[in-house]
Order: C-alpha cells, then sequence, then structure tokens
C-alpha cells in the first residue's frame, strides 16, 4: 500500500530479470534465528515496508515478532533490535560483536570502506581514535569550543534579526551555523552564511540525506546491479557527494604545501603531520583517501544532525509556547542578560529538560546508522550469525513506554523529579551507545545548549499568522521537521 508507481514499476523490473535465477533458492537458517514475517521471493519483506519511513514498519513489526526479530529486504536478511534492554544487550553487553559496519551498496560506492562511519576493523579503530583525541585536542568540551560556538550564537542571532519578526524558512540559516563550528575544527576558518561555496555544500549534504530516506535508495540497496542504471534521485549520489570530496581535497592539498609541523592549526594539519610521521607498512591509514572521506563524515555529521535537531526545538516553541515561556523565565532568573555559558546548566534543570525531551521526541536518527555482527552471536536466546546486519531501532528505544511515560507526546516532565529536579533516563540514547556512538556526542551537547538558551534569551518563536504547526517528520536519512516559516520576535 505504500509503494508510488515508480516503485512499482522498479521492483517489477528487478522481478524479471531476476527470478529466474534466484526464485526457489532457499539459505540454511538456525533453528533460533529471530523470527519474522514470511518472505516473497526476490523482494523480502519489501512489500510489507513504509519505504518513505521504514522505521514505522519496525515498530509495529515487534509488536507481533518481540524485541529480537528478522527481516528481509531485497535479498538481505537484516535483524532489528526494539525497546532500551534489547538494544542495551546488544551494543553495551556485547559491544565487540555488534560493532562492524554493514556493506550497503551506496555507502560502499562513495566511501569505499574509508573515513570513520561506514569504516570496519583497525582502519575504522585508527580513524575514531584520531577523530576523538583531536576533536579534544581543538576543545570539544572545552572552554576555546564554548567560546566559538557563542560567537556563532552572536552571528545567527543577527540574521534573525534582520528579519524584523517577519516569517522566514531556517534550514540553510541553521545549518550554516552548525557547520561554522564543525568547520573551525576542521579548517579552523568559518563561512559567512551566503558565501556561494558554503551554500553548494550544505546543500549536497541535504540533497544527500533525504535521497538515503528514499524509496529508490531503498531499492538501490536491495538490488544494486539493476537499479544502478536506472533513472532515478539514486544517479546523483555520487557526482555530488564527488563534489564536495574534490573541495576538501583541494583544501587539504593547499594546507599541505603550507604545513608548519610546529603550528597545527586544525584536524587536518594534524592529520598531515600524522601521514608524515607514519611509517610505512602493509596498512597505512594516513592516507588521502581516509582525510577525504573522514572530514566529509565529521562535516555532514556534525552539521545536520545538530541542525536538525535545533530546528525540531524551535518548531516545539512555537507550539507550545507555555513551555518557551518556562524556559524563558529560567533563562531569566539564572542568567538574566548574561551571556550563557555551559557553567549554567547546572542550575536550569527545566531548560536541560526540554532539550532532552527535543532530542527524544524528535528522534532525527529512528533506525540509527546499521550494524553488523562480528562473530556469531547469541541475543535473547536467538543465534544471529556473523556478518549479519543489524538494525539498532533508536525510535523504539526513545519511545520505550518501560521508560517514559508519555512516549508519544512531547512530555519535557520525563527528565524531571517531582520536585523540578533534572533526572537522566537510561534509555536516553539519541546518539546511540557503545563502540560506534557519536563521536562528536559532547560537542553537539554543547552546542544545543548555548544555541538554544541563547536564542530564547533573545526571541519569541511564533508561527505565522494562519499557519498550521504539523509535528510530522520529514522523509531522509536522519528525520527532520516538515518544511516550515517562522516568526522570531526581539525579546528587547
Amino acid at each position: 500500500m505504500y509503494f508510488n508507481d515508480l516503485v512499482t514499476v522498479v521492483l517489477s523490473v528487478v522481478t524479471f530479470f531476476l527470478a529466474i535465477f534466484l526464485f526457489g533458492q532457499k539459505k540454511k537458517v538456525h533453528p533460533n534465528y529471530p523470527p519474522g514475517p514470511p518472505c516473497l521471493p526476490i523482494i523480502g519483506n519489501m512489500h510489507l515496508i513504509n519505504v518513505n519511513k521504514p522505521y514505522l514498519t519496525f515498530h509495529k513489526l515487534a509488536e507481533k515478532y518481540g524485541s529480537v526479530y528478522s527481516v528481509q529486504i531485497g535479498l538481505e536478511k537484516m535483524v532489528v533490535l526494539c525497546g532500551y534492554e534489547t538494544v542495551k544487550d546488544a551494543l553495551l553487553n556485547q559491544a565487540e560483536k555488534f560493532s562492524g559496519r554493514p556493506h550497503v551498496p551506496v555507502f560502499m560506492d562513495i566511501t569505499k570502506g574509508h573515513g570513520i562511519v561506514f569504516s570496519n576493523g583497525n582502519n575504522w579503530k585508527a580513524m575514531r581514535r584520531f577523530a576523538l583525541s583531536t576533536l579534544r585536542d581543538f576543545g570539544m568540551g572545552k572552554r576555546t569550543i564554548e567560546d566559538k560556538i557563542i560567537e556563532e550564537c552572536h552571528s545567527l542571532m543577527n540574521v534573525f534579526k534582520a528579519y524584523k519578526g517577519n516569517p522566514f524558512e531556517n534550514t540553510m540559516i541553521m545549518n550554516a551555523a552548525l557547520a561554522n563550528i564543525i568547520v573551525s575544527i576542521l579548517l579552523a576558518d568559518r563561512f559567512d552564511y551566503d558565501d556561494p561555496k558554503l551554500q553548494r555544500l550544505l546543500k549536497i549534504v541535504n540533497d544527500f540525506i533525504r535521497i538515503m530516506g528514499s524509496p529508490m535508495a531503498l531499492l538501490y540497496n536491495a538490488f544494486p546491479s539493476v537499479v544502478r542504471w536506472l533513472p532515478g534521485s539514486h544517479r546523483e549520489i555520487i557526482p555530488n557527494v564527488e563534489e564536495i570530496h574534490t573541495f576538501i581535497r583541494e583544501t587539504f592539498t593547499n594546507q599541505r604545501n603550507q604545513l608548519d609541523v610546529n603550528d597545527q592549526k586544525n584536524l587536518i594539519d594534524v592529520f598531515l603531520v600524522k601521514q608524515k610521521e607514519e611509517k610505512p607498512n602493509p596498512e597505512l591509514y594516513f592516507h588521502d583517501k581516509n582525510l577525504t572521506v573522514l572530514v566529509t563524515d565529521l562535516f555532514a555529521a556534525g552539521m545536520e544532525s545538530t541542525s536538525t535537531t535545533l530546528r525540531w526545538g524551535l518548531l516545539l516553541m512555537m507550539k507550545y509556547p507555555e513551555v518557551q515561556k518556562n524556559v524563558q523565565q529560567e533563562i531569566e532568573k539564572v542568567i538574566s542578560s548574561g551571556e550563557p555559558r555551559l557553567i549554567h546548566r547546572k542550575d536550569m534543570p527545566y531548560t536541560d529538560a526540554v532539550i532532552h525531551e527535543i532530542q527524544r521526541f524528535a528522534n532525527i536518527a529512528p533506525t540509527s546508522v546499521s550494524h553488523v555482527t562480528t562473530q556469531d552471536v547469541t541475543l535473547k536466546g536467538f543465534f544471529i550469525p556473523k556478518g549479519t546486519q543489524v538494525i539498532p531501532l533508536l525510535y523504539s528505544v526513545l519511545r520505550d513506554k518501560e521508560h517514559f511515560e508519555k512516549p508519544e507526546e512531547f512530555y519535557p516532565q520525563h527528565f524531571l523529579d517531582s520536585d523540578g529536579n533534572f533526572v537522566n533516563k537510561e534509555a536516553f540514547i539519541p546518539f546511540s551507545v557503545g563502540k560506534r556512538s557519536c563521536a562528536g556526542e559532547t560537542l553537539a551537547k554543547m552546542e544545543l545548549f548555548l544555541f538554544f538558551t541563547t536564542l530564547l534569551q533573545n526571541f519569541t518563536f511564533q508561527a505565522p499568522p494562519g499557519a498550521k504547526l504539523d509535528l510530522t517528520g520529514d522523509v531522509g536519512f536522519t528525520t527532520p521537521p516538515l518544511k516550515h516559516e517562522m516568526c522570531a520576535i526581539p525579546r528587547n
């Protein structure tokens, strides 16, 4: 019922070309393999999947098949993990066994296994270790990056003020502000918001995120050898990402020519110094391909997820003006007209709870990024073979009824006790957990608090007259709010 005409046509083509070869083939399944819905030849369970928002189908299927169950997308068997206890058991208690990344065709096409997000083995370990240490060295969690975030907050406020309370759409503005934070670490630079180069890079990332959540991307990953030749948005991915890669290669080539090992200004400089120091051996990690993909990973992830969360936050403040007012009252009580700083967070339990609830409710990475088992593993009594793609359904964790009183509602009291004190919840894992958790989690938390409190200190956010605020998430690899306009009314 969810397939549009194009998807139906593509499936017909796929079936026609592959049926003779594949029809009737059966693979041996371990007797304790997780249960799941019956599969059709060729397409598996694709006829059941909401191709725009598969996480909704995955969540629904858990009601029938339990917290560990299997699905088949095309010819690929996958295991879905639902609920906090199950996800924790896999990603924390058996972290190493669930630490791999699967061979997803579209991501392999653009990364070739390099970088940090979609790499594996020793290469992934080397890149993650480098990224974490370098992000810390350049201020993640420290006063130096806090100052940069506050400066960027002021730049963003100036843009908002220029609209003089009139309606505007905030996607590219918010993206630009958050991009400048990670750019300061990667390049020791910043862009003007209307810089054509920045606008182009942001558009490519936004288009990529949207396409990766589309039905065509799902089909491409299921049947790459056939779908790659068909028309569709999936064919835009490689040339667009290559444009970003070209920009990054040009940037680090220029920096290499001017490199001063005694004055390492940014992450690229540190990588290039490591490259010079790396002794020749069969497994080199600090090579140009890794640098290109690593910087792309950090730029896209460092910008898009936090920007999307903040956009959800402003939308929710418009939808729930009483919550917005309560946050502003706490800001006035704790900070007054001073500058928001991270040190204020401990004295602002309501604001902290609202930010946490924004992240929980927005649920911007509902399926997380798929894992793959690095060895045979038993989970909740079920056998999962080595090499199985695993989907830790964060949507089900952040809406787990055992941990959140009103999982389908925006309810900041999830993170407050009866006395109004902030209470963290163990099931609050928007950055995932375990060995593949988000490397930039500390930076993202800093950004969310400082941007959110600064914006609400200086503006009241309202919907344009007559506008209806829709809290339905849009389609994409992450889940942004539907496009909307807002009014930023200055408070002073």
